[in-house]
């Protein structure tokens, strides 16, 4: 058993998929990063509720999603990592809205809305993630972000499940104010009546904007840098110089600088430390701290 590792007694008796010492590159689009102690999928929302409730004190846990936006560690992750999948996929579309759940795609939901003449969440297929990564991170894209359209979101605790508005989840850039270890399960969008025909054709122009200016199909993570306050981040990174920068195999995308690529060989430390001297040249050419956007778990090797 490796050292932090969690004996499998210590867990409540779940209904859901249990895995130990699971490989997590392969679940991220960076495909980098080393086993998680346990890797947990809840069979449904009682199932997760148990989790939260009698996971051992003190035991880490963490939730990904799509990992669209996420890099692993090379030495691994200790304790928990808790994926949400069937149970947690339902989209159902109302007369002014959307309810989905947390692990519904963006651009699943997205699509549903346009299907439905629903308007106001075609940003969503943009998005390459899921919907409780979203409302976490407040995600955005072309203009609008998850605090626009939210009405409510349904939040798995502890101490149960809780509802909350919008107002209540402290929405900044790029994050929210969840509860203590909560977990967003399901939540819902407002939109408006629209033209089907005229929605589906905004989604077709971003995805083909997506397609035109950002690496979508390499192995990625999404928008690396946060912007900061009045600046664009891959402005910055191109003016420090670092379009096309390498470490071994992890590079800065010629096509968008904000991200970063595994050009395949390439390992968490390298990704990573590339991120870092991206930071350190910009840093040194505007004075700007990148702060990173890009969701980093779990420990280096030693």
């Amino acid at each position: 058993m490796k050292p932090g590792m969690t004996d499998s007694a210590t867990l409540p008796p779940l209904r859901g998929r249990v895995q130990r010492g699971a490989p997590l590159a392969t679940a991220t689009w960076f495909r980098v990063g080393g086993p998680v102690d346990w890797l947990v999928r809840p069979a449904d929302l009682d199932d997760l509720l148990l989790l939260l409730r009698d996971k051992p004190p003190g035991m880490n846990l963490l939730t990904i999603g799509a990992a669209s936006n996420l890099l692993v560690r090379d030495g691994g992750v200790r304790g928990i990592v808790l994926k949400l999948a069937r149970g947690f996929t339902d989209v159902v579309a109302e007369p002014d809205g959307i309810v989905a759940g947390a692990a519904a795609l963006d651009a699943t939901v997205a699509e549903h809305a346009a299907d439905a003449g629903l308007d106001g969440l075609a940003f969503l297929s943009g998005i390459p993630g899921t919907i409780g990564g979203a409302v976490a991170m407040n995600a955005g894209a072309y203009g609008a972000e998850v605090k626009d359209v939210l009405d409510w979101a349904e939040i798995a605790t502890p101490d149960g499940l809780v509802r909350l508005a919008a107002a209540e989840l402290g929405f900044a850039y790029r994050r929210a104010a969840l509860p203590e270890g909560g977990v967003v399960v399901r939540a819902r969008f407002h939109a408006r009546p629209g033209d089907a025909a005229a929605i589906a054709g905004q989604m077709r122009a971003i995805r083909q904007a997506r397609e035109e200016t950002q690496p979508v199909r390499a192995r990625t993570g999404g928008s690396t840098f946060k912007n900061p306050e009045g600046r664009k981040a891959w402005a910055l990174i191109d003016a420090a110089g670092c379009r096309g920068l390498r470490r071994g195999d992890a590079q800065v995308s010629d096509k968008h600088c904000n991200f970063l690529l595994n050009l395949g060989a390439a390992t968490a430390t390298d990704l990573e430390g590339l991120g870092e001297d991206v930071r350190a040249k910009v840093k040194a050419m505007s004075g700007i701290a990148l702060e990173w956007e890009i969701r980093r778990i779990g420990e280096a090797l030693s």
